[in-house]
């Protein structure tokens, strides 16, 4: 069989029930439908329900997902987020590092990197040094979208390594370009696209909502502005843009063997809906890190699947590799795991731990099938996430040996990777001087 095409798509901060075929609704509480298009995604392909990004905060999931490796094994990682590093020679991606790209770029893939990088700065660090031979997008974790800025102000738009001007709203010029490549593709050779919007993240800016765009200025995290209705809006701006991205594979032929992916780096934030979870980005409560995800490969995967086996997103690394058919480095074995065989049996559930760590809070969480180990500021929880996904019912009483296995397992795991380094730091984009936060 001709190997595939391979088109990842990363919403940045995007709940888990945002979508229409999540379960999306308004600010009246009645059924809402931002996202047709990844609605029909959905349909003709699989739908994960436990689906989980690799951090509760966007860089070091991104670490996790182009290594296939935990992030806790690179420096950079370590920062909650990666945030403004400019010249910096540690906080980045290495180049030496075998990424995604880079082992299918060897292997006769053509790659492309559209939309955010946010894995540090030139000229140390870049897409195009990682795997990547084409590059259309921005740098930072955040970007205004008509600006064009990160969020002190600073341009960053880039083609390749090349600084430019383009007026437009970002996630349009985005989707066009994404959609522009699969146009220029050969049946002959196969691609990988990374298609990685900074969609919804704010600034909350729909296509309307330029003057909005010149009042802030390009700076800040915009505490004073957006809406339900405006970020659902930047929802379907984004969804219409993917249904480009796909019309062009119909268009070229090359839908039946392309392999689709849709997630997002980490849980949704302000005004995203992660029902019927709690928490939210920069938390390792299941609204922190449970994910919308779907994935669609007409040539593999059955149409109408749904899956409750738990999964990271670097498992996507080891998937796209395995059905490309191409091995990892065998000095950087990969820790993610491939889920091919979810594509021919949505049941398949290999006995694992899912693990986590984070320096805000000091922040443990380990997933092992139904239960949940979770520690916060020292305080231990234990939870059955498939009983109780909204963890409101702490069973570390009734259940002492569960919560001490957990925990032990966790060390392990824990013991296996590098400490988390003193100087690495936490950036927090709001706190309760700027917004109220519900409690823990």
């Amino acid at each position: 069989m001709q190997r595939p095409n391979l088109i990842f798509i990363l919403a940045d901060d995007i709940g888990y029930a945002d979508l229409g075929c999540t379960g999306a609704r308004d600010a009246d509480n009645r059924p809402a439908d931002p996202s047709p298009q990844l609605d029909l995604l959905a349909a003709a392909g699989l739908r994960f329900t436990r689906g989980y990004s690799n951090s509760a905060v966007c860089s070091p999931t991104r670490f996790a997902l182009i290594t296939g490796r935990w992030q806790y094994r690179l420096r950079g990682a370590a920062e909650e987020p990666l945030a403004s590093a400019h010249g910096d020679k540690i906080l980045g991606l290495p180049p030496e590092h075998p990424t995604l790209p880079s082992l299918l770029r060897d292997a006769g893939y053509a790659t492309a990197l559209v939309g955010k990088w946010h894995l540090g700065y030139p000229p140390h660090f870049g897409p195009r040094k990682s795997g990547y031979g084409e590059f259309y997008g921005f740098h930072a974790g955040g970007a205004d979208y008509f600006a064009h800025c990160d969020p002190r102000g600073r341009p960053d738009f880039w083609e390749n390594e090349t600084a430019i001007e383009q007026d437009g709203y970002l996630t349009d010029l985005l989707s066009r370009r994404a959609a522009g490549f699969v146009e220029r593709q050969s049946a002959e050779q196969p691609f990988l696209l990374s298609l990685h919007y900074s969609a919804p993240h704010w600034p909350w800016l729909t296509r309307d909502d330029r003057e909005e765009s010149g009042r802030i200025g390009g700076f800040g995290k915009h505490t004073d502005g957006g809406s339900l209705a405006t970020y659902q809006r930047m929802i379907h701006h984004m969804d219409e843009g993917i249904g480009w991205v796909l019309d062009a594979l119909e268009k070229k032929g090359l839908a039946d063997n392309t392999l689709v992916v849709f997630t997002s780096d980490n849980g949704g934030e302000r005004f995203s809906n992660n029902w019927p979870f709690v928490g939210q980005k920069m938390d390792l409560l299941e609204g922190g890190i449970r994910v919308p995800l779907l994935a669609r490969w007409p040539a593999r995967i059955a149409a109408g699947g749904v899956s409750d086996t738990p999964n990271l997103s670097m498992d996507w690394t080891a998937t796209f590799l395995d059905a490309a058919g191409v091995p990892p480095h065998p000095d950087y074995p990969l820790d993610g795991r491939s889920l091919l065989p979810l594509f021919s049996q949505p049941g398949w559930k290999p006995e694992r731990d899912l693990c986590w760590r984070m320096k805000h809070r000091a922040q443990r969480a380990l997933v092992r099938g139904d239960w949940k180990y979770l520690q916060v500021e020292g305080v231990e929880y234990l939870f059955n996430v498939t009983q109780d996904p909204r963890e409101r019912a702490n069973l570390r009483e009734r259940e002492p040996e569960r919560l001490a296995e957990l925990r032990a397992a966790w060390d392990a795991w824990d013991a296996t990777l590098p400490a988390i380094p003193q100087d690495s730091k936490v950036s927090l984009v709001f706190t309760t001087k700027d917004l109220p936060q519900a409690t823990f």
